[in-house]
C-alpha cells in the first residue's frame, strides 16, 4: 500500500497549518489548562494526532498504527538502553563497596 502525503489537504495553507498544530496544541493546553497528568495527556495528544493524520490527512489506518509503534519504540529504546545501563553501573559500585563511599557513608 502507498500513500502520499499531501501537505495542504484542506485547500488552505493556513488552515492546513492550524489542524496539523492540534495535537501538540493538545498536550500543552492539557497540561497547563486542564492540569492532566503528563502521561494522559500525552495519550490524548497522540489520540488527537490519530484522528488528525487519519481524517484530515487521509492517512490509512494500518499507516497511523505503524507510525505509533515506530514511534514508541523509536522513544522508549534509547530510555530502556540507559536505565540498562544504570543498572549495571549500579550493581558495580554495589559488588565494589563504592555505593556506600558514594552515599557518603563509611
Amino acid at each position: 500500500m502507498t500513500w502520499t502525503q499531501s501537505y495542504d489537504p484542506l485547500g488552505h495553507p493556513l488552515l492546513s497549518t492550524l489542524v496539523a498544530a492540534l495535537p501538540v496544541v493538545t498536550l500543552l493546553g492539557a497540561i497547563a489548562w486542564l492540569k492532566i497528568r503528563i502521561h494522559y495527556a500525552a495519550l490524548l495528544g497522540l489520540a488527537v494526532a490519530l484522528l488528525v493524520a487519519c481524517g484530515a490527512y487521509h492517512m490509512p489506518a494500518g499507516a497511523a498504527g505503524a507510525t505509533v509503534l515506530y514511534g514508541a519504540a523509536y522513544g522508549l529504546f534509547p530510555i530502556g538502553w540507559i536505565i540498562l545501563n544504570l543498572i549495571f553501573l549500579y550493581q558495580l559500585t554495589v559488588e565494589r563497596g563504592l555505593f556506600a563511599v558514594l552515599r557518603g557513608c563509611k
